[in-house]
């Protein structure tokens, strides 16, 4: 049983979001019938959990194989444990729960002299804890997070820049990539998620990590003389890769049962993306590769920012991204049919099923199984771009 039909959001925001998803090119194509069903799905879905949970190995340390060993010689410890302090069975396919929220649990009512208490009797979404199982070895991260340091592809030797950083998740992965060889710069702006950045490097054994407490805005250096000795900010043109994963509503995060914010704080993020956008194409080399992320959902932080900058940065060319596990780009921000397959869309609507219980999962087929993972997250977005000449260069 759904516990949660649909997020809640302010009737502004609504319509804000369903404007976008019915957009006239949306309807055009699918039907104003199912284009409205997509949404409604859409917005049923981002107040429930995806139905796994998504552990990234550190490949730096160990293989995926000899973790996937440990990993199940833990889950069945804990299983045996829970069968032992409950009196029950799990089956090893594990469900998601609420991720750094209160678990969710059907609750009764007491009443006390003093008012009601509640008492939790048995937790909705079930999923083995990832407190301190395996810590140098795994690290949870949802799998679209995962896949953008995939699409980034840094090599061995390469100076990357993440530029909104923290805390650290995909600038661990593009150093384990790299064989933790070259230097990654990691930004953030808030000391404590710098911080952050820098004990998860500590913990995964990565030394290629340089995280700094920096605003990406001001990034790029303008007084080409003085030498800041490779701390930001830093000369143009003097990366190979840069990931922007940017400041967004993230609208596409789940489960969110309720969002308080205004229309005026949803559509904030706009200004600052472009602004941060701009600093990483000037600071990109040419021939270099830029990959621009968000967990949200909206047209506007999406396909709309990608054709501002093909407009904007003639230099700028889409690139098909690998491996590509989501779904296209969304219509309606006046970009081609190529360019929109060019783009990495997550959209949880995609899934119809709101049951998905362990029940079902245990009769399922290993190939079923691979695509509700692979398509019931979080919502995301991704671009890939290849810059194919110099900023620094004047045209005649």
């Amino acid at each position: 049983m759904s516990v949660f039909p649909k997020i809640s959001l302010r009737l502004e925001v609504e319509n804000y979001l369903k404007a976008g998803f019915m957009n006239k090119e949306v309807v055009s194509a699918l039907g104003k019938q199912e284009a409205e069903r997509k949404f409604e799905a859409l917005l049923s879905r981002l107040s429930h959990p995806p139905s796994f949970t998504t552990v990234r190995v550190n490949t730096h340390l160990a293989s995926v194989q000899h973790v996937k060993n440990l990993l199940f010689d833990e889950l069945q410890k804990e299983e045996h444990k829970t069968a032992t302090l409950r009196g029950c069975r799990r089956s090893p396919v594990w469900q998601r729960s609420v991720t750094r929220s209160p678990r969710l649990c059907s609750r009764n009512r007491v009443r006390l002299q003093m008012g009601i208490g509640v008492r939790m009797t048995e937790p909705v979404y079930l999923s083995p804890s990832f407190d301190n199982v395996l810590p140098s070895y795994l690290f949870l991260q949802n799998l679209p997070s995962a896949v953008v340091a995939h699409v980034l592809n840094p090599q061995p030797g390469e100076r990357i820049l993440d530029l909104c950083a923290a805390p650290g998740g995909k600038t661990t992965h593009i150093a384990a990539l790299m064989q933790d060889q070259g230097e990654v710069i990691a930004l953030d702006k808030i000391s404590n998620k710098v911080e952050k950045i820098k004990q998860n490097a500590l913990l995964l054994g990565l030394n290629s990590i340089r995280a700094f407490c920096f605003d990406g805005t001001k990034a790029l250096k303008l007084d080409v003389v003085k030498d800041t000795e490779g701390e930001p900010p830093f000369l143009p043109e003097s990366f190979d890769r840069i990931l922007l994963d940017a400041p967004c509503s993230g609208m596409g995060q789940r489960p969110n049962m309720a969002c308080t914010w205004t229309l005026k704080e949803v559509t904030s993020y706009l200004p600052l993306q472009r602004k941060l956008f701009t600093v990483a194409v000037q600071l990109l080399k040419p021939g270099g590769v830029l990959v621009y992320s968000t967990c949200t959902i909206t047209l506007a932080e999406n396909e709309e920012q990608v054709a501002w900058a093909l407009r904007t940065f003639p230099c700028l060319q889409l690139q098909h991204q690998e491996p590509h596990v989501g779904g296209e780009g969304m219509m309606g921000a006046g970009l081609s049919l190529e360019q929109l397959k060019q783009l990495q869309r997550f959209d949880p609507s995609v899934v119809r099923s709101q049951n998905t219980d362990m029940d079902s999962l245990r009769d399922a087929r290993i190939e079923d199984m691979v695509w509700l993972a692979n398509k019931d997250c979080i919502g995301f977005f991704i671009a890939k771009f290849i810059k194919c000449k110099s900023t620094q260069e004047k045209d005649p």
